[in-house]
């Protein structure tokens, strides 16, 4: 774990958020949304919680994350490339053809990458199998899987739900991206997921709930879930959509589209005001 100070992510965080703008609006495409709403979580996790070496991707004893809500992968490039696994250049690229950083994340394909995701509902069935692995390697890493909310409507996720408690992955941390938006509108109003803390507890998980956007909340949740010595625990982080973007926070337009030129000057003016 590292020292940095909680101003020094928040000033991160925002560069992801810059990152993730001029990304997708260069490439005319993407999910902005979904990926301003994890950058407090990213740059946390990635400049102070995670056991990591960008210069060795995949040691053994790192820990692990996983992107299950794959469509927001610009957040997660971003992330890796601010931390140093590849050039910021590179960012310029995406879903350019013949580029590595495509609209999903793929596995290999970019240092850094655990899994290929995309396929909603998958990345926690697979974050379990790596928690399992590091329990039966004798291995001390954790790993780390963010959902959207949406996503929590496909049933995998709670067979997977199951599948750790029954195996007491205290090494599984997730979080729950609670912005309440999905493609087609509001969770709610799609398929209902609440009271979503009372269904994960029902199937035997430490339940932490936080303001997803407030650093040393993602922090301390991220410590006390580390404690756990017998259950998963998952942190459903209540965020808003677009964070950090006036016009785009709480509008479901941006769940998949870029910025507009006259859009990206406001966003990016914005932005820039809060990066020190």
């Amino acid at each position: 774990m590292s020292d940095i100070s909680v101003g020094e992510i928040q000033n991160i965080a925002n560069r992801l958020r810059l990152d993730v703008v001029e990304m997708t609006t260069a490439a005319g495409s993407g999910h902005p949304g979904g990926s301003l709403s994890s950058a407090d979580l990213l740059a946390t996790l990635y400049f102070r919680i995670m056991n990591i070496d960008p210069a060795d991707p995949y040691m053994e004893d790192r820990d692990r994350f996983v992107l299950s809500k794959g469509h927001a992968a610009p957040i997660l490039y971003a992330t890796l490339a601010e931390r140093g696994y590849f050039s910021t250049d590179e960012l310029k690229t995406l879903r350019q053809l013949g580029s590595r950083l495509q609209g999903h994340p793929a596995y290999r394909e970019v240092p850094g990458i655990e899994v290929t995701t995309g396929s909603l509902g998958q990345g926690l069935s697979m974050a379990c199998g790596m928690a399992l692995a590091g329990k039966m390697d004798s291995k001390d890493y954790r790993v780390y899987c963010l959902m959207g909310d949406g996503e929590l409507q496909e049933g995998q996720n709670w067979e997977a739900a199951m599948f750790a408690h029954r195996y007491g992955l205290n090494n599984l941390i997730g979080f729950v991206d609670r912005n309440r938006l999905q493609i087609c509108g509001n969770t709610e109003e799609v398929m209902s997921l609440d009271p979503l803390p009372e269904k994960f507890r029902a199937f035997g998980w430490n339940v932490i709930i936080i303001d997803g956007h407030n650093i040393r909340q993602i922090i301390d949740a991220c410590d006390k879930a580390a404690r756990s010595k017998k259950n998963p625990t998952v942190i459903i982080m209540n965020t808003i959509k677009g964070k950090g973007v006036s016009f785009m926070e709480n509008n479901v337009d941006f769940h998949g589209r870029s910025c507009k030129p006259d859009e990206y000057a406001k966003a990016v003016e914005e932005l820039k005001a809060v990066i020190q």
